[in-house]
């Protein structure tokens, strides 16, 4: 019976009797030691009669083992993989160390673990529990939180328990106190009932509610204590008492039981097997373990041996000296081979090696390594720095060093990185471990800090890089413009080209569109838009590596070819998935996103970037966070969601305006200026927008036809001319259709032209922006119906209706409407026209039209991240909804 924790257990229940309905659910359970989130796990295992339970431990000596703890989790479960899709099953072969140790991805990882535990679950419900899940490793939790997000129709419930420092966000949480007094009482009195009245009080105050503490500080006083007649308890920490009540029971066996259960806390495996010969080195035998079973520390179940509560672990292992301590870890190492455990074998004699050693060093090396092949860049960033620790030569530390804040940058981890790339040493004179460390150290501020200073950092030391390779300084400094054209700062982008501009020739096609986009920053559209398309036009950029792939993407969207940079913004972040590569992901996401919402498919960008904000968050990168919840602001607004828009446009600038996101500030303006547009309020449209400056281009260069419009509503074309002769310079050099046809419609507005609204409408069939079509289109009916042409104005305005509908841009449909009502038109209620979908949530519309292609529920599940039972839900829901009732029906539906 657990005590106090009715409303925990209904809580629970809850989650449970969902899942044996079809509903999956997750809940985080954390608390301090000791507080009773085992306990409630283990009365949810009871309560789940008839429900398939898997159930893994988190254990602290394997928190740097990728995917060590998904392993023990799902090793009863290991002979299912082959029943997946062969790219997920492949993936999560490689990460358990079952097949061929290839790169995988984080994410087909995680998509396989979904699919796994929704085969498991069956047409029935399972259970997952994940205990101590603070000492989980960091790529095991990242697939389990990534199964979290994404569980909805597979009846799986997933409970992690873990303590205080364990927060993933985004999921829901129950946060464990002390039991109340009366369960205090009822608890104690269940484990102690022999406790003077003032012992039984002092104990009930220590305590402070905590259940194990309850139980197990009585066992620490002697008969006169018990009795009131010595001092029980000086004042230290809960959980140290607790620790401290577990090695007096562990001091009590024999030395060489307590020598075993030292081995069973330094070993990871639970390997009973493996324990045992490593305790044949300090002549421990089996029946030392039985010794400790019968004292209720440990459980042993087949050949598997574990402590009945981690803090017992803690204690054992704190139980013996240094030296002891030292020497389990070498028997350990001695006794793992160096095939399934060789990663172990070196975590091991890292541990038991106090001076620095080549051999160990050299082999976490190769344990880093092969993290990289599964994806573990936070394992291969800890094992790179415990090596480089262990390295007696200066530079090659510094080297090592290097390795492991690259590996931590690639992992999403700047602080972590830019903490290793300060340990190394200043004299270190290899180019490519030097330009790794000035990386690491800029990509740290510019996540965490000001992108100016970021690139004053990259500005600082290249000059120590040039001497030695040039080719790597020219990439350094595309990375400073890079920096500047995010701070839009002119003065720090020119200063980084002119660097450039003196290198020798590099033959890399990234220093011309650095040079362009530093050209445009300073005002000087035509001859950026020149650059920069030679780059982005080059015949093969096959040689580029993620991050000159990702320059190239966004390099798109300044000279007008969104298309093209939505496709290439997808392949770059298919692989940094594909290489885990964390560090370049939200950059690449961002810029992807950027290209949907300039291509009008803001609804679908916005449920994506509600969906990864939190998740980008988790990873630490702040500023990437920041630089999405503005394009939030903008894609809501457009959307015609005022409140949203304003909200996240708050939050945005706030976050900016602190850190010096300058181009970050622009966009969360340009959602404010276009909002009030939308809204019908020009005057106070300009000016906001007119806050954006030439130097946060693209954002100056796309909210200028904004600011045209505006000016003229407001009657205020004067206003118009700068944005105006600005657009036409960069739309002419652009030379693409869509910028040509917004380029007419802001004349045909400033000189109040029909035949200017007529041609720009012809030129937008050329492009691909639907929404600056539609805008037109309201423009130009706006123009007709004030000419008294009520049956022109009606076509136009129709059109635009139609297309404003289709997007979900609220707002301007609703003008759309306003003027049809105008015409004498009674215009249909607000719907998208022509959309037989319109009635299905977002995912259900994703899932129709996959399954509409032909696809099969693996296929989709694979495609979007769900599990093959989630897509099947949809499914049942959406049917009805379209009043059909088998696949067979949708290709007449969806088009």
């Amino acid at each position: 019976m657990l005590h106090g924790r009715d409303a925990e257990q209904a809580q629970l229940d809850r989650l449970l009797a969902d899942a044996r309905s079809g509903r999956s659910g997750v809940l985080v359970v954390r608390g301090q030691p000791g507080i009773g989130k085992s306990a409630l796990l283990g009365r949810l295992t009871e309560r789940a009669a008839g429900v398939r339970v898997l159930h893994g431990v988190g254990i602290e000596s394997e928190a740097e083992l990728p995917y060590a703890a998904l392993h023990l989790l799902l090793r009863s479960e290991l002979d299912r993989i082959d029943t997946l899709p062969e790219p997920q099953a492949a993936a999560l072969r490689g990460a358990l160390g079952l097949g061929a140790a290839a790169p995988e991805n984080r994410f087909h990882v995680g998509l396989a673990v979904l699919s796994l535990l929704a085969e498991v679950a069956g047409d029935g419900t399972l259970l997952c529990l994940v205990d101590d899940a603070q000492w989980f490793d960091r790529a095991s939790i990242d697939a389990l939180v990534f199964v979290a997000r994404r569980l909805d129709a597979e009846g799986i419930a997933l409970v992690f328990a873990g303590r205080e420092e364990f927060h993933p966000q985004g999921l829901p949480e129950l946060w464990l106190d002390g039991v109340d007094r009366d369960a205090a009482v009822a608890l104690l009195a269940e484990s102690a009932r022999d406790l003077a009245p003032r012992v039984r009080d002092r104990v009930l105050d220590e305590a402070g509610g905590n259940p194990l503490a309850l139980i197990e500080l009585p066992s620490t006083l002697t008969a006169e204590q018990q009795a009131g007649q010595l001092n029980p308890f000086t004042t230290i920490p809960v959980p140290n008492r607790v620790q401290d009540a577990f090695q007096r029971q562990i001091r009590a066996l024999p030395g060489t039981a307590q020598t075993l259960l030292a081995v069973l806390a330094a070993d990871d495996t639970g390997d009973l097997g493996i324990v045992l010969r490593a305790a044949e080195s300090f002549s421990a035998r089996l029946v030392d373990l039985e010794v400790a079973e019968q004292a209720k520390l440990v459980t042993v179940n087949g050949a598997a041996v574990a402590f009945r509560h981690p803090l017992i672990r803690a204690a054992a292992y704190q139980n013996v000296p240094l030296t002891a301590r030292l020497a389990v870890r070498r028997a350990l190492a001695e006794v793992l081979d160096g095939g399934e455990h060789a990663d172990r074998r070196a975590w091991h004699l890292a541990a038991a090696t106090t001076t620095p050693d080549e051999d160990v060093a050299r082999e976490l090396e190769r344990a880093a390594e092969r993290a990289r092949t599964r994806s573990g860049y936070a394992a291969m960033a800890a094992a790179y720095e415990r090596a480089a620790e262990l390295t007696p030569d200066t530079v090659k530390r510094s080297v090592r060093l290097a390795a492991a804040a690259v590996a931590a940058s690639d992992a999403g981890q700047p602080v972590r990185a830019g903490a290793l790339a300060d340990r190394a040493s200043e004299e270190i004179q290899d180019p490519l471990a030097l330009a790794h460390l000035i990386q690491v150290r800029a990509h740290r501020e510019f996540e965490q800090g000001s992108q100016a200073a970021a690139g004053e950092l990259i500005l600082a030391g290249v000059q120590r890089v040039a001497p030695l390779d040039a080719e790597r300084a020219a990439y350094l400094l595309v990375e400073a413009v890079r920096c500047g054209w995010y701070a839009g700062d002119p003065a720090l982008t020119e200063q980084a080209a002119k660097l450039l501009r003196a290198l020798p020739e590099v033959g890399s096609p990234l220093v011309g569109g650095a040079l362009g986009l530093a050209a445009l920053v300073n005002g000087e559209p035509a001859d950026a838009v020149t650059l920069m398309r030679e780059l982005v036009l080059a015949p093969d950029l096959s040689a580029l590596q993620v991050p000159g792939m990702l320059f190239v993407a966004q390099l798109c969207a300044p000279i007008g070819r969104y298309g093209q940079g939505e496709a290439a913004a997808a392949r770059v972040e298919a692989e940094c998935r594909a290489h885990d590569m964390g560090g370049w992901l939200t950059v690449a996401v961002e810029t992807r996103l950027q290209a949907q919402m300039l291509l009008g498919r803001y609804r679908e960008a916005a449920a994506t970037l509600e969906e990864i904000i939190p998740m980008v968050g988790d990873l630490g990168q702040r500023n990437g966070a920041v630089a999405l919840t503005a394009l939030l602001a903008l894609a809501r607004g457009e959307l015609g969601d005022e409140r949203g828009c304003r909200a996240a446009a708050e939050a945005a600038l706030e976050q900016a305006g602190t850190r010096g996101l300058r181009t970050v500030e622009a966009v969360a303006v340009a959602g404010l200026g276009r909002l009030e547009l939308a809204l019908g309020r020009p005057e106070a449209s300009l000016q906001i927008l007119e806050r954006i400056p030439a130097a946060h281009a693209p954002v100056s260069v796309l909210c200028a036809p904004d600011r045209v419009e505006a000016a003229v509503r407001a009657r205020e074309p004067e206003r118009a001319r700068g944005p105006l002769a600005y657009y036409l310079e960069w739309s002419a050099a652009a030379g693409v259709p869509s910028a040509d046809a917004v380029g007419l419609r802001c004349r045909a507005l400033v000189e109040d032209d029909g035949d200017l609204y007529e041609e720009a409408i012809r030129v937008h069939e050329q492009g691909e922006q639907p929404h600056e079509q539609a805008r037109t289109q309201l423009l130009h009916g706006e123009w007709l119906r004030r000419a008294r042409r009520r049956a022109a104005a009606r076509t136009q305005l129709r059109a635009a209706l139609e297309t404003f509908d289709r997007l979900g841009m609220a707002l301007w449909a609703e003008r759309a409407r306003a003027e049809l009502r105008a015409t004498g038109d009674v215009p249909a209620a607000p719907r998208r026209a022509d959309d037989p979908l319109s009635v299905l949530t977002a995912q259900e519309r994703q899932v129709v039209r996959l399954a509409a292609g032909g696809a099969s529920n693996r296929d989709i599940a694979a495609q979007l991240y769900l599990s093959p039972r989630t897509v099947g839900y949809h499914l049942y829901k959406a049917f009805p909804k379209l009043g059909i009732s088998s696949r067979a029906e949708l290709a007449a539906i969806v088009t």
